[in-house]
């Protein structure tokens, strides 16, 4: 089994989105966790548009990644889910041999009317989605090599 560590800022939404479904479409192949730089708490945005499609994030804790690595966890695989575009700081892996930046908004700065928050959110849940099945395709006939 392949280990993946999805890392954001507060572990709260987009870490949390990729790990359910890497956890789902990938659970032949890998073992999904995720954690943030500073915990909070899940964004009922995204349990909201997750439950839409069957992922109950409702009871999710969030983590922090530094507490895994207190914890001497390692991961084969660790994605940053930051956004990167806008300055959102994100940790740096310098051992790590496979390091992926996935460049998402962070739903925390979604902005409009609560029905225009949802459609980003769902927008961004796509998003995470394709990324997830593009590393399943990628990854999963390697782990002789990770």
């Amino acid at each position: 089994m392949i280990k993946v560590l999805f890392v954001c800022v507060h572990n709260s939404a987009r870490s949390q989105m990729a790990e359910a479904f890497l956890n789902d479409l990938g659970k032949d192949y890998f073992i999904a966790e995720s954690a943030g730089l500073e915990p909070g708490t899940i964004n009922p945005l995204i349990v909201k548009v997750m439950a839409e499609i069957g992922y109950d994030l409702s009871q999710n804790q969030t983590n922090s990644v530094f507490d895994y690595f207190k914890e001497g966890r390692l991961y084969s695989i660790i994605v940053k889910v930051c956004d990167l575009e806008n300055g959102q700081r994100c940790p740096v892996f310098p051992l790590a041999m496979n390091v992926l930046d996935w460049t998402f908004e962070d739903p925390a700065d979604f902005t409009g009317t609560e029905e225009e928050q949802l459609e980003k959110a769902r927008h961004l849940r796509y998003k995470i989605r394709e990324n997830v099945i593009d590393l399943i395709t990628t990854y999963k006939d390697s782990i002789q090599n990770l």
